[in-house]
């Protein structure tokens, strides 16, 4: 079917809106509530082409419609922001919790987003709490050449673990849902964040990334010159039980504006965590021993690197990375292809 193309902030252009949700709001309602994965590719629904003149759009998205694409003209100038925090007090008391905070949220499957900047301005973790940029609930989600900007929790990978750790914890829209796994895959893209700030369940393939550590500014000090300064986190995974791959990193750079030796490469959000990185560019804000357990049995989460370099891969060589990691043969890399990764079961391979 040919593509509907609609357009916001382009006057000459028809039909033309304002807003991402107005363009969004203008599409006849599709029934894209999956029960399993894969999820159907359906041959009768027309795909969509937003297109996003440069500027700032200050506005909550959400998208619930598949074959969307948002396309913008460059990532730097294109942006999509709004500004919520967990910290936030609701009207009936409650706080707002991470998973309501996302700036744009996507809840459908086969979606694209390409040469935008998605971003959660509220302000660092310690003072406003969790800001999701980006809520990804799908399967064949693409992002290339995209921006992700927040601080703590940037992109969640959804679904969410079977069950949260406290009560109230996973207040939000996916709460109640179906924990349908998704593959996801971020090309060329500059994500951002400090604690934790690519986290969540997904399989998801990370190819020549830019993964920016930033440095918390509402951060306190050690109290004293003995304690270990800490400043971030770049992974928490909760890959479920028997999934065979989780977080994949490929010819990525990790950079950062934070101290040496102050950021771990992963911590597991739930135990059964998979993250390997391939072939990337560590600075030197990267931690010794590079992973860290969160008190989580070992010998069920997973993690790995192979060919690492800079700085930040200096050690291991120097067997100071964490004993329960692995560095892998070139026979186990050459496995985590994105065919291997996210082609299975239905072949695809964006």
């Amino acid at each position: 079917m040919n593509p509907i193309h609609l357009y916001v902030n382009y006057p000459e252009k028809n039909p033309c809106f304002d807003t991402v949700s107005q363009a969004l709001a203008s599409l006849p309602p599709v029934e894209t509530a999956p029960q399993s994965f894969p999820c159907t590719q359906e041959n009768n629904i027309a795909p969509v082409i937003v297109h996003i003149a440069p500027g700032f759009y200050e506005e909550q998205v959400v998208v619930a419609r598949p074959y969307v694409t948002f396309l913008g003209e460059d990532a730097a100038s294109t942006v999509l922001s709004y500004h919520l925090g967990a910290m936030e007090i609701m009207p009936d008391g409650s706080k707002r919790g991470t998973f309501r905070t996302a700036s744009v949220r996507i809840d459908t499957h086969d979606f694209t987003a390409k040469n935008i900047t998605i971003q959660n301005n509220a302000g660092y973790g310690h003072t406003v709490g969790q800001a999701l940029a980006l809520y990804a609930d799908g399967d064949r989600l693409l992002f290339e050449d995209c921006r992700l900007l927040s601080s703590q929790d940037t992109i969640f990978t959804a679904p969410l673990p079977p069950s949260a750790a406290k009560p109230g914890g996973f207040t939000g829209p996916g709460e109640h849902k179906p924990r349908i796994m998704g593959r996801q895959l971020y090309r060329r893209c500059f994500i951002q964040g400090d604690v934790d700030f690519i986290f969540g369940s997904a399989t998801a393939f990370f190819e020549f990334c830019t993964i920016f550590s930033k440095m918390p500014g509402d951060r306190k000090p050690p109290e004293s010159p003995d304690d270990e300064a800490i400043y971030g986190y770049v992974t928490a995974a909760s890959t479920p039980e028997n999934t065979p791959f989780g977080y994949v990193f490929q010819n990525c750079r990790l950079t950062s504006d934070c101290p040496p030796c102050s950021v771990y490469l992963g911590r597991p959000w739930r135990e059964w965590a998979k993250t390997v990185f391939i072939g990337c560019e560590m600075g030197v804000h990267i931690h010794p021993a590079g992973w860290h357990d969160w008190q989580k049995p070992h010998g069920h989460f997973y993690y790995g690197e192979y060919g690492s370099s800079g700085e930040g891969a200096a050690h291991t060589a120097s067997k100071e990375r964490a004993a329960f990691s692995h560095q892998l043969t070139a026979e186990e890399a050459a496995l985590y292809t994105i065919e291997n990764v996210l082609g299975v079961p239905d072949g695809w391979c964006p």
